[in-house]
């Protein structure tokens, strides 16, 4: 059974998550935080984590680039919800820059179920692929 890491501040969308990712036979374990994501990371072994970019007690991107310095090997979606609402000029592209810091894909909140595991799915298949090529060496 594939282990999964959902590190979000918001409770709505970390249980949204664990609950879709458990339908589809995933075992998941939530954290509510970047404290509690990285203390979970350094007590399991993880085949995939889902990060939130912007949370409490992190200046900007510092929790995809913790998590992933943390974990270098381990797929890395990151998600964000971040909105400039009374911002005339065009907003960054936070997602992109969190795939300079090491994310292996991103997601803009509100996703639809489906999103997130066809973007697993391209995680968990690049792993393999990598794999299969590290080990023919």
């Amino acid at each position: 059974m594939l282990r999964i890491l959902v590190v979000d501040d918001d409770p709505l969308v970390s249980q949204a998550v664990r609950l879709w990712l458990k339908r589809q036979g995933f075992d998941v374990v939530s954290a509510d935080g970047a404290a509690t994501g990285l203390a979970a990371l350094d007590h399991g072994d993880f085949d995939l984590m889902i990060v939130d970019i912007f949370m409490p007690h992190m200046h900007g991107f510092e929790s995809v680039r913790l998590f992933h310095q943390r974990a270098p090997s381990v797929p890395l979606i990151a998600i964000s919800g971040y909105a400039f609402a009374e911002s005339h000029s065009p907003a960054p592209d936070f997602l992109r820059m969190a795939l300079a810091l090491g994310a292996t894909r991103c997601l803009r909140k509100p996703f639809k179920p489906r999103t997130l595991l066809a973007v697993i799915d391209e995680c968990l298949v690049e792993v393999q692929a990598r794999r299969e090529r590290n080990g023919s060496r």
